[in-house]
Order: structure tokens, then C-alpha cells, then sequence
């Protein structure tokens, strides 16, 4: 999903994001509230019409937004307060809070309250924070099932799964969350400092828990590799801001691995930035073309390169449910995983990048 926290994917409009093959977007719930206000949004027709986005949408709950304000916030059972980081001003989410707020967005998709932790966190630490974390989302339950109807009137909502690297703090979590039976779940806490070894185990963990009939959402999920190897283990949702992010700094994923435009050595390279790249900026303009527009500090550079990048995250996406479709899985994993582990020069990736 691509990441449209404000209510935008950053230098994409609604049709660059169709052209790209997105079918749903997320948003953020903690960043909305702040600016420009969830009521005004409600007024304008949800978060649809106030953007001009026809198909779905997810708004995340901002747990990880307000979570993140270290010395600006306190939690407590009932809720976290915190301080704006726009104006200073205090305010309280709380699970009932943060529902209401998502249903005035009129989202498809809404994510429960939760409390994710830092890497490291102790046993005590996370054990704390995955009871708090079943506790509110058996309370945003409660609130989605009595609260009135925003612009959306059936949207669904997912439960997110915590318990830091301790596999039988998740096992718990996850026993907790399907006890109160959420349309979907998240698995959340993952990708922020741990060792990739921890980050599998937990998915294998929790995919191994999680009801089969229901979709798996993997929280701040990552680079292509990881996306493969997570499918592998029984994810089907992701989102980061990685290619939209990477993709403004000057950093391609292609077919033959990760591309720096800006890189001298693309100065005078008049290939197209991935051959087997439909898109337009594949199509169109040359590596030494995007490195000049970069270098100009034209702002069609970032654009061109975050149209591309989504491109390929999608059609990995793709690629990769056609493959399970025709029985040929592990077929397509051994083969991509070889493929771009080599371009990239060797089977380590850089990753953590929520």
C-alpha cells in the first residue's frame, strides 16, 4: 500500500497512483487529526472525496505517530496524551478516540490503538504492552460495533498484533485479538532496530496463529526482498514509505537492484533506469537524464523516480499472487530472490526503514 499519510503519496496524484496499479492507499489517523482535522474532513465527505481517490483506503491509528513522541507523551490503560508536534498543543487518544476519528475519514480499512515498542524493549516492557494492546483493541471493537456511521457505513477494522521478539508474548496476543474476532489483523512492532533472523521468527509465529481465512497485514514492511520472503511466510498486506521516500533522494528499485541516480556513473548512461520497466519514466528518459534533472534540483526528478518505484513494488505484488495462483511459489521466490541478491551484490540488505 502505498503510504499517503496526509492524505496524499508524496509528488503523485490519484491518477499516476491508478496508472501505477495502486488499489488501496493508506493514510494516517494521528497526522489527519492534527491537520487539517478529522470533523473538517467528515464535512467534506470523507477522505475520499476530500482527495480524490475512488478506490480503498487504510488509515493507520497513529499509535506508532504518538508512540514515537518520547518525552512528549504518557500512557496510560486508558489512553496516551501527548503533545502536538505541529503547535505544542496536549491531547488524549484513546481507543474510542482514535475509532471515532477514523470513521469521520470514512476509511475502508481502520486500524486499532496499540502501543509498539522500540527495539530493545524487556519481557516486562512488552508483556505490559501487548496486554494494553488486546485490552484497547477490544475496546476499539466495541467502539466500531456501537459508534454511529461516518462516510463509509461498513468499514472493517483490524486487530495489531504486539509482544516485541518474545514468540509467546505473540502467541498470547494473537489468542486475545481472535477471541474478540477482528475482519483482518496486523502484525505490528516488527522493523524498527531488530535482527532479521527475530523479524522472521515473529512472522512465523504469528502467521502460524493468525486464522487462514482472514488477511495478514505486516506493518511497516520494507524492502522488495522482504516483501518475498514475508509472502513466503503468509503475509499478504504491506506498507513503507521506503519507495516513495528512497525514490526523493534519488534511489530506484529495479529489476537489476537498487539504481542511485545521482551516482557520476550514470552521467553519460542513455539506458532507460529498468529495461523491463513499462512505466513512464522507464520509457521515456535515460539515467543520465534523471541524474541531470537531480542534480538541477528539478523537481520532476523525485516525482519521475516515485512513480517508477511504486510501479515496481506493485507489479512485484503482482507477480507474486499470479505466481501463487499457478502453483509456481517457490518457483518465483528462489528465482527473484537469486536474481536481485545479486545485483545488489551479495544476500544482505539494509532494512528497518518503518
Amino acid at each position: 500500500m502505498p503510504v499517503g499519510t496526509q492524505g496524499t503519496v508524496k509528488t503523485a496524484a490519484p491518477r499516476d497512483l491508478h496508472e501505477a496499479g495502486a488499489e488501496i492507499i493508506l493514510g494516517n489517523a494521528y497526522h489527519l487529526y492534527l491537520r487539517p482535522g478529522h470533523a473538517l474532513i467528515r464535512q467534506a465527505g470523507g477522505l475520499h472525496q476530500f482527495m480524490g481517490w475512488d478506490r480503498a483506503i487504510l488509515t493507520d491509528s497513529g499509535g506508532y505517530q504518538v508512540l514515537s513522541l518520547a518525552d512528549r507523551r504518557k500512557v496510560t490503560d486508558e489512553g496516551v496524551t501527548f503533545q502536538s508536534h505541529l503547535d505544542g498543543s496536549h491531547h488524549l487518544f484513546t481507543p474510542e478516540k482514535v475509532v471515532e476519528i477514523q470513521v469521520a475519514l470514512g476509511a475502508d480499512i481502520m486500524m486499532c490503538f496499540d502501543e509498539p515498542l522500540p527495539y530493545p524493549a524487556s519481557r516486562e516492557e512488552a508483556s505490559r504492552a501487548a496486554r494494553r494492546t488486546a485490552d484497547w483493541g477490544k475496546r476499539c471493537h466495541q467502539a466500531w460495533k456501537e459508534g454511529p456511521p461516518g462516510p463509509n457505513p461498513d468499514p472493517a477494522l483490524f486487530g495489531i498484533v504486539q509482544g516485541s521478539t518474545y514468540p509467546d508474548l505473540r502467541k498470547e496476543n494473537v489468542r486475545r485479538l481472535v477471541e474478540t474476532d477482528f475482519p483482518g489483523y496486523a502484525v505490528g512492532g516488527l522493523a524498527v532496530g531488530e535482527p532479521e533472523s527475530a523479524t522472521w521468527e515473529i512472522v512465523e509465529v504469528c502467521a502460524q496463529e493468525l486464522p487462514e481465512e482472514k488477511p495478514r497485514y505486516l506493518m511497516g514492511v520494507g524492502y522488495p526482498e522482504d516483501l518475498v520472503e514475508a509472502v513466503g511466510r503468509g503475509m499478504d498486506m504491506f506498507d513503507c514509505v521506503l519507495p516513495t521516500r528512497n525514490a526523493r533522494t534519488g534511489t530506484a528499485f529495479t529489476s537489476q537492484g537498487k539504481v542511485v541516480v545521482k551516482n557520476a556513473a550514470y552521467a553519460s548512461d542513455f539506458t532507460p533506469l529498468d529495461p523491463e520497466c513499462p512505466c513512464y519514466a522507464c520509457t521515456q528518459f535515460s539515467r543520465a537524464y534523471l541524474r541531470h534533472l537531480f542534480n538541477a534540483g528539478e523537481i520532476l526528478a523525485p516525482r519521475l523516480l516515485t512513480l517508477h518505484n511504486l510501479h515496481f513494488y506493485l507489479e512485484l505484488m503482482s507477480r507474486m499472487r499470479e505466481a501463487i495462483q499457478q502453483g509456481g511459489w517457490e518457483a518465483f521466490k528462489q528465482g527473484f530472490l537469486a536474481q536481485y541478491r545479486r545485483a545488489e551484490g551479495g544476500p544482505e540488505s539494509q532494512r528497518n526503514q518503518i
